[in-house]
């Protein structure tokens, strides 16, 4: 009997609805799944919810799946989020307990930060709309300098953090936005050696985890307790001491900085 039940246990969860579970590509799809199906075989264990891993290649490709509202839930970065709320109605659950800054890295530590030396050259970023790495250092670097980079530097964009450190290592940029916990995580020790973080942003609210609002009121509980409760060793798996709770409106901070 005891078998039967277990049997049947497995046919209902096996044959349960998918929770797909989308993740913001900052580093390249492998070395993210290596962190993240660890985190939904957790979120799996602690409420029996069938919580699957799926990612993008690009930061652009995987805007245009949460856009569609193809995810349920999705870890985004703060200015993904707010256009998530306004086209699909996202909903902000959970977040780092730590802001989350931007940096710009560059191979000589000491770059001068001017207007004048900045001007014409070339800058790194992971997407045209990755939050801290690029749209804020470029807008402090517009309000601090009154640098424009749209117009007065060339731009290119390589598809993920890790891609930025290295281009600035190797000399494809001079400068290049990243955020300090990718930073941190960058693993390329030769190429690591020949960056430095050459300055921060202010911080602001880090990224958050949103559910579409399709998902069940009691499943979203259950996810959000498994968060809050999640191991320190799958944690440090993704750099964050602790999640806490957190509503759409500790986004508004960001929304009224009208960025564009």
């Amino acid at each position: 009997m005891k078998k039967i039940l277990i049997l049947s246990f497995l046919a209902v969860f096996l044959f349960s609805k998918e929770i797909i579970l989308g993740v913001v590509p900052q580093q390249s799809p492998l070395k993210l799944s290596q962190k993240w199906l660890k985190i939904t075989e957790y979120l799996e264990q602690e409420t029996g919810l069938n919580i699957v891993f799926k990612t993008k290649n690009s930061i652009p490709m995987f805007e245009e799946e949460l856009y569609n509202g193809n995810y349920d839930l999705a870890y985004m970065n703060p200015y993904h989020f707010i256009i998530a709320n306004n086209k699909q109605n996202y909903n902000a659950l959970v977040r780092s307990n730590k802001n989350i800054v931007g940096i710009l890295v560059a191979k000589d530590k000491d770059i001068e930060l001017t207007k004048e030396n900045l001007k014409d050259k070339t800058f790194l970023f992971p997407a045209p709309n990755a939050f801290a790495a690029t749209l804020l250092t470029k807008y402090e670097l517009k309000e601090k300098l009154g640098l424009d980079l749209e117009k007065e530097a060339k731009i290119l964009y390589v598809n993920s953090h890790d891609s930025v450190y290295k281009g600035i290592a190797r000399d494809i940029g001079y400068v290049g936005g990243g955020i300090i916990r990718t930073y941190n995580n960058f693993k390329n020790h030769s190429d690591k050696e020949n960056t430095n973080i050459v300055y921060k942003t202010a911080d602001y609210p880090s990224h958050p985890i949103a559910y579409h609002p399709r998902m069940n009121k009691e499943d979203i509980e259950k996810i959000k307790k498994a968060f809050i409760n999640m191991p320190e060793d799958l944690k440090s798996i993704l750099s964050i001491k602790n999640f806490i709770s957190t509503t759409t409106s500790d986004y508004d901070v960001i929304r009224n900085m009208n960025i564009k």
